[in-house]
């Protein structure tokens, strides 16, 4: 996106290397300032305080204008004990801050060190940001005009089943082949023996985090939980140290998108729950985690199994929640203050429980309640779930005294069929509308 922005035009471009010690990160900062035409002879940089002087010596010859300065893979350079942050600190507080033609522009996919050392820097860098981009996933409609660039033919559903498995991450939909079908690209990209994400996994997240350990601990205990878990739920579940690293490490999961952190209506906020949202975690978990070395598994031969549509079924209220703003328009409210969240009550001897997943309460006195069905056509409401909806709604009203009128709204793949049981349905959406 940078690069097109700018049309590669920058007075230095640098990306760092993962996985190399202080030396070799040198080594290529000072190859890549000789590209640009700095002269320093061959005497090798000898740590970044030095590297980061030469830049400034370049710079100042550079011809007058804006100079655009590009570090992509940032957290890659900064190496055990290699100084790194500070240098960086002095170069921007000591000289380029203090001029008026010098943008720098710098990236990173660790994540967690971006949001220690950057975003939430308490040393030199702190408040010295001007602009920080945040780059969401692609919504279901931005990955169905992704698919049409590229020439690719897909329905609509065939772009959910996509989403479901990737999320809205260009990377993964990048692989996806026109010649094949959905389950055919689903094979190549990770079933087959040399699938190109078959190991995505473990590489994502080493990635991301620094020491991903924890992090894969905390959302593995979540991948066992539909609803999701409090902080001390998932303590005892990976049996983690009480401390700030683990609260860190939950801090950055949900900076990522991996979780979400909600609090349960008339519930403390030390009882928020914490949820696996990302589409290609809780694909890993059901179908790629638990295959034996050398297991042949195809993924268009477990196509209408039970475990495919359980899998669908959970899959489908992710990708809801991830586009509220979709069903806020299709329900003609966007220009209504709203605010969503989640409710579940615990069941006791006298009563079931009952779990909403989605609840949009409205500032026009209405509440959506919003119940997810994904099916193979249109979704048909039986005698028993009708009665789920009802206690579902009637629990929610009754235990937290809500005095708004509660619509029930249905959100499916292909629409409700209008039975006998449709009637007690006030808002009834189909797959469209997560597209607008």
């Amino acid at each position: 996106m940078i690069r097109e922005t700018f049309g590669g035009k920058f007075a230095f471009y640098h990306t760092g290397i993962a996985n190399v010690g202080r030396q070799e990160q040198l080594d290529r900062f000072a190859r890549s300032l000789e590209r640009y035409g700095a002269k320093h002879g061959k005497k090798p940089l000898r740590n970044w305080f030095e590297a980061f002087d030469r830049l400034e010596d370049y710079l100042q010859g550079y011809p007058a204008g804006k100079k655009v300065i590009f570090i992509d893979e940032l957290p890659w350079m900064d190496t055990a004990h290699s100084g790194f942050t500070s240098a960086l600190e002095s170069f921007w507080n000591g000289w380029a801050s203090a001029r008026n033609d010098i943008m720098l522009i710098i990236c990173g996919s660790a994540t967690s060190w971006m949001t220690s050392n950057i975003l939430n820097s308490r040393g030199g860098l702190h408040n010295r940001l001007t602009y920080r981009i945040r780059l969401e996933p692609f919504s279901l409609a931005e990955c169905e005009r992704f698919l049409t660039a590229r020439g690719i033919v897909a329905t609509r559903r065939q772009v959910l089943e996509y989403y479901m498995v990737m999320g809205g991450v260009p990377y993964y939909w990048n692989y996806i082949a026109k010649d094949k079908s959905p389950a055919q690209n689903i094979d190549a990209m990770f079933f087959a023996p040399d699938a190109e994400l078959r190991e995505e996994y473990g590489h994502l997240y080493a990635s991301l985090f620094r020491k991903p350990q924890q992090h894969i601990a905390i959302v593995t205990a979540l991948g066992t939980k539909k609803v999701g878990m409090t902080r001390e739920e998932l303590l005892k579940a990976t049996r983690l140290p009480d401390n700030g690293m683990f609260s860190q490490s939950l801090r950055e999961l949900v900076e990522c998108g991996f979780i979400r952190k909600y609090r349960v209506a008339g519930k403390k906020s030390h009882e928020a729950i914490f949820q696996l949202m990302d589409n290609f975690t809780l694909f890993h978990f059901r179908f790629l985690a638990e295959q034996d070395e050398g297991e042949s598994i195809s993924w268009s031969a477990m196509q209408n199994t039970s475990k495919v549509n359980a899998w669908r079924g959970l899959s489908f209220e992710r990708v809801c929640l991830e586009h509220i703003s979709q069903i806020k328009r299709a329900l003609g409210i966007s220009g209504v203050s709203t605010r969503q969240y989640a409710w579940r009550s615990r069941p006791v001897e006298t009563k079931t429980g009952a779990q909403i997943d989605l609840l949009i309460e409205r500032a026009d006195n209405v509440v959506n309640i919003c119940e997810m069905k994904y099916a193979s056509g249109q979704y048909v409401i039986t005698k028993d779930e009708h009665a789920k909806m009802l206690h579902r709604r009637d629990a929610f009203l009754t235990e937290t005294g809500c005095r708004k009128a509660a619509y029930i709204t249905l959100i499916t793949t292909d629409g409700t069929a209008h039975n006998v049981y449709w009637n007690d349905i006030q808002a009834d959406l189909a797959l469209d509308a997560l597209f607008l």
